[in-house]
């Protein structure tokens, strides 16, 4: 079982003509998702992949004709908040963002659209989600998991791959991993996918790995102490980053003495959560 993706997910990929999003696509496709259509504007009518999947110009037009449910967009930064609103429009219910670079100001304005709808954004910046065995959406890689019981949540992509790899070193799998994306204004956010775990009946404990700057981790800490049962194990990027210095993500910015490693640390330990001080550390603190 999985949160938000599984089998009976039916993929539309938005920007599937693109470079990345035809390699991405066949990757997915590989997988054993269910790619049922692509969308770039002026491109309608084409079929990619041998002729296995319809090309389609808007995505009301793919919706209606392949019934699609979720959607994941390859959509250059420029174009990308246009994407999600048609996609939003057309009646997707989770809609997946790969493309970094968006500015924070279309990003406040998507946020505030889909926050009267009942639309569920994943990212953007982020490398989606994977549920092993059953589904691929987006770009993480689909044979460093396998499928079990513990549910992984990250704001940090390549992190979340060496995670999941350690993971199935010592045997243990995944229910759903959600990259959620370390923009300063995302969709789907930890306390939603922890909220998500806790209900799920098929994940035993949870992994969150998160990163300086923000203060999600604190919130994160917050709701764990007040709502979750089951046990969650954390990791912290970036607690020997330099004093003042900027890392990696648009989100991750420490300003005024808020968003410190440290600080997170403490916030979660005394919610009951483990730290890891590294993240091949993970699977031993689960166990």
């Amino acid at each position: 079982m999985s949160i938000l993706v599984n089998k009976n997910t039916r993929l539309l990929v938005q920007g599937i003509t693109g470079n990345e999003g035809l390699f991405h696509t066949q990757a997915m496709v590989a997988y054993g998702t269910s790619v049922v259509a692509g969308v770039t504007p002026g491109k309608g009518g084409e079929w990619v992949l041998d002729g296995r999947i319809p090309v389609f110009d808007s995505i009301k037009i793919a919706v209606e004709a392949t019934g699609a449910n979720t959607t994941i967009s390859f959509v250059p930064a420029r174009f990308a908040a246009d994407s999600i609103f048609e996609a939003a429009d057309a009646g997707v219910e989770l809609i997946v963002c790969i493309t970094e670079g968006i500015p924070v100001q279309d990003m406040m304005r998507v946020r505030n659209y889909l926050d009267q709808k009942k639309v569920r954004l994943v990212g953007p910046n982020c490398p989606g989600l994977l549920t092993p065995g059953e589904a691929k959406v987006g770009i993480i890689p689909g044979n460093i998991s396998m499928p079990g019981r513990t549910g992984v949540v990250s704001r940090s992509g390549t992190l979340t791959y060496e995670v999941l790899y350690a993971l199935k070193q010592v045997g243990k799998g995944a229910s759903t991993c959600v990259g959620i994306g370390g923009d300063p204004i995302n969709g789907t956010n930890f306390i939603d996918c922890l909220a998500l775990f806790e209900e799920d009946p098929h994940t035993d404990q949870v992994v969150l790995i998160g990163e300086i700057g923000g203060s999600d981790e604190e919130k994160a800490a917050e709701f764990i102490a007040d709502h979750m049962t089951k046990p969650v194990v954390a990791f912290i990027a970036g607690q020997t980053a330099p004093p003042g210095k900027r890392m990696g993500h648009a989100g991750a910015i420490v300003e005024g003495g808020s968003g410190l490693a440290a600080d997170k640390v403490k916030a979660l330990e005394s919610a009951g959560v483990r730290v890891a001080r590294h993240p091949e550390e993970i699977p031993s603190l689960l166990a």
